[in-house]
């Protein structure tokens, strides 16, 4: 009964592993896209504004569009946040004790793992759009084209980082509950201490049912 799972993890109350932990794809895929999150946040937040050097006026390296940089910095930051609560939600998965909460904590991860891979491939053709279009002419000190490029490159990566962990997180759902262990209504005894009544059906045999007697028969006698 030790290899029994739901969705993933084994029953509640098991002893956390962080060497365990921090080998799982989905893990390595999370910490890998919290990486990426940064490396974006950071080249647009410090070397996506420059300016002529004839001016002090800052604009956008990409296309002088602000709302590209402001699209990337937003993407980052957030990412970076959502990278942390998936985190730490894998480290409390294996303690959540019903099997219905789990569900729903697993379709959860199915679908912002989708919605963050479809905004990083919006995110990468905006910013490559907007780089292609960009007039050099404006930078001719061609400050922070290689954290344009860096921020373009890694959007582009993020697509699948996010992409595994949505095909991570649907193989843990098609994986189920495993009914040998679990039902859809289990809840951990020590989580449910006051617990509830237990209804039993009987069939027969019960105490209010008469009995049949059984006539003795004699060996010879007539006697009743």
């Amino acid at each position: 009964m030790e290899g029994m799972q739901a969705y993933g993890a084994g029953k509640a109350g098991g002893a956390f592993d962080p060497v365990t932990f921090f080998q799982q794809p989905q893990t390595i895929l999370r910490i890998v896209s919290w990486v990426f999150s940064i490396v974006i946040f950071g080249c647009i937040a410090n070397e996506g504004y420059i300016n002529r050097p004839d001016t002090a006026e800052e604009f956008c390296i990409f296309n002088k569009n602000q709302n590209a940089c402001n699209y990337g910095v937003f993407m980052g930051s957030m990412a970076f946040l959502c990278c942390l609560a998936f985190l730490a939600l894998d480290v409390y998965f294996p303690q959540i004790s019903s099997v219905k909460d789990r569900k729903k904590a697993v379709l959860a991860d199915i679908g912002l793992s989708a919605f963050w891979s479809f905004m990083w491939f919006v995110g990468f053709c905006f910013l490559a759009n907007q780089w292609q279009v960009t007039n050099h002419e404006e930078n001719p000190l061609r400050e922070g084209g290689d954290a344009a490029r860096a921020a373009i490159t890694f959007s582009f990566f993020s697509i699948f980082t996010w992409a595994g962990q949505c095909f991570l997180g649907f193989q843990r759902y098609k994986l189920g509950a495993d009914s040998a262990l679990f039902s859809q209504e289990y809840t951990d005894p020590s989580q449910d201490a006051a617990g509830g009544a237990v209804h039993l059906l009987q069939w027969g045999g019960g105490p209010g049912e008469p009995r049949r007697r059984r006539r003795r028969r004699g060996g010879g006698g007539g006697g009743q």
